[in-house]
């Protein structure tokens, strides 16, 4: 029976335990954080793993005046003496950089510098606290203006804290979440230096030379190098994915997902799920994705007979697998099409980058595949060398679908070679087709993924659809529609003639399965009577294609209504 709402979306702790919504209780990390000698803290974790969450958490936990009853019945709360000592006894500063995307860098110092506004008004009591001089209360209204100058933002955390510490006699906790999303969009739009400076000031201000910081937790995707924005911070502690410690508290552990789904009597689903959305190694705990499961479940509660959805790919672009496939030589192909068949490839990793190493080197973007939840590892030599695999079949789809698009714009950039293979559909010239399908195959990169027929034949479907496509309006090119007793891979009509072809897709087992492959899919076009809907619309005159792949060969035959 189901105990609460799901949180689809909700990553703010006091809102989540409010209105009662289903929570894996991460509340474990305090501790072990209080345990920690860290005075900074920085999580590096792919996104939609429960950062923010987590952070919530924190504040929720440490701020003064806490509703401490959302901590009731967590794991947290049994630890009675350490609740005593630290629950609401801290003066909050939390900010989230994560909305940080404009395309100038004028633009984005005045989002950072709304942000600041923002959680400087939520402490206005320090306009008239009795403990503040003028000369301080004038610097807490420094920090409410809109257009503070540099000095002012630069120093604006340390600042702050400063004053709270004077108001409650308590030093500050500084959440900073996301902390790399400007640096990763100034880099994208061209204004990465200005950036830096800006973050590495702000920062070492508020981390670094800040006598009123009691402990500091930040997070972030990429572990970007200290030398770039943490020059000096010797109390700062990092962990990233490959660190044992802290690896069960950002993820659903494989017992948190079984518990999940027999709370709302999904366990049946509890294999594909597992296929789906789990498989990534935090240090030694495999984990799900939060984000995946979450949706998953909701889905599944109004829509049972559902097949997995690519939830991970719809919260943002999927920009760095495209750079590495459009970076990717033969070599880096190879190994793409090994991992998409299910094998592990070896490399030596970079796992502290500044934003403007990213792109100079294919290896690079090895690492930033790795730190950003793209791949996953199952093993290393303890020398920077890692086993890297995809994680799961979600991640999968997302670097097929990717290639896919990146063989879509090479198919459009050769617009002679596209025209050429549409005459010889035209023309039923078998030959010239197979010539030109295995051209492109042997000089890109394939799909023989080997959990699943269904993810290679629709591969090279979405290719095909892209080469007929470059006729333009001169054709008519549908995919699986309606026609007789099913649904034909590809139907394509002329408009201006009495002409239509039909395509039937088969991914062989193997190379000498293909002639065999292609004749069954020349019989399923006729068993299912797929020219119907061109005989319906009075085209008479149609060629029947059945089309066998494997890896990089393909064999085609042809049939004449």
């Amino acid at each position: 029976m189901r105990k609460c709402r799901l949180p689809i979306g909700v990553d703010n702790f006091e809102k989540l335990r409010d209105e009662n919504l289903y929570y894996v209780d991460k509340t474990l990390l305090i501790k072990e954080l209080l345990n920690s000698w860290s005075e900074v803290t920085l999580f590096t974790r792919p996104r939609r793993f429960g950062k923010s969450l987590n952070m919530s958490m924190l504040k929720s936990f440490f701020e003064v005046g806490t509703n401490k009853s959302l901590f009731d019945g967590l794991a947290i709360s049994k630890e009675t003496e350490l609740c005593a000592e630290h629950m609401g006894k801290y003066p909050v500063i939390s900010i989230s950089l994560k909305g940080i995307g404009a395309n100038t860098f004028e633009t984005s110092r005045s989002l950072i510098a709304g942000i600041i506004n923002e959680e400087a008004r939520k402490k206005r009591y320090l306009a008239e606290s009795s403990k503040l001089t003028l000369d301080e209360k004038q610097s807490y209204l420094n920090l409410l203006r809109p257009d503070m100058d540099d000095l002012t933002l630069y120093r604006s955390l340390k600042v702050l804290s400063e004053l709270l510490w004077k108001h409650w006699d308590a030093k500050a906790v500084i959440l900073i979440d996301e902390y790399d999303v400007p640096l990763d969009k100034a880099y994208h739009y061209g204004y990465y230096n200005e950036m830096v400076q800006l973050i590495r000031v702000m920062f070492g201000e508020a981390l670094k030379t800040n006598e009123f910081l009691q402990r500091a937790v930040l997070t972030g995707c990429l572990r970007v190098s200290k030398e770039s924005i943490f020059t000096g911070l010797n109390n700062l502690k990092i962990y990233s994915i490959i660190d044992t410690k802290y690896d069960e508290w950002f993820g659903f552990t494989d017992s948190e997902v079984k518990e999940m789904l027999e709370s709302y009597g999904l366990s049946e689903y509890y294999q594909t799920t597992k296929e789906w959305y789990d498989g990534y190694v935090f240090g030694q705990n495999s984990v799900y994705c939060p984000w995946d499961v979450i949706n998953w479940c909701d889905q599944l509660m109004s829509e049972p007979n559902r097949t997995p959805q690519n939830f991970w790919a719809n919260t943002s672009g999927n920009d760095m697998v495209r750079r590495f496939v459009d970076k990717s030589d033969r070599q880096t192909q190879e190994e793409i099409e090994a991992l998409i068949a299910g094998e592990s490839i070896r490399k030596k990793l970079r796992l502290d980058l500044t934003y403007n190493e990213i792109d100079k080197n294919i290896d690079n973007l090895w690492s930033v595949l790795f730190t950003t939840g793209y791949l996953t590892t199952r093993g290393s030599d303890g020398k920077g060398n890692y086993d890297l695999v995809i994680p799961n079949r979600e991640v999968n789809e997302i670097f097929i679908n990717e290639i896919q698009e990146w063989f879509s714009d090479k198919i459009h950039e050769d617009t002679a070679g596209s025209n050429l293979l549409c005459d010889a559909f035209a023309s039923g010239d078998t030959e010239a087709i197979e010539d030109y399908l295995n051209k492109w195959l042997s000089a890109s990169i394939s799909i023989r993924d080997k959990q699943s027929k269904s993810p290679a034949e629709n591969f090279y479907h979405g290719i095909l659809l892209a080469m007929l496509g470059s006729r333009g309006r001169e054709w008519k090119v549908k995919s699986n529609i309606e026609s007789g007793d099913g649904y034909p891979d590809i139907t394509v009509t002329r408009n201006e003639d009495n002409y239509g072809f039909i395509i039937e897709l088969k991914y062989a087992s193997n190379v000498n399965a293909l002639t065999e492959s292609a004749e069954r899919a020349l019989a399923q076009i006729d068993e299912k009577n797929y020219e119907q809907r061109l005989l319906d619309e009075g085209i008479t005159d149609i060629k029947k294609y059945g089309i066998a792949f494997f890896n990089k060969k393909c064999r085609v035959l042809v049939k004449d209504n």
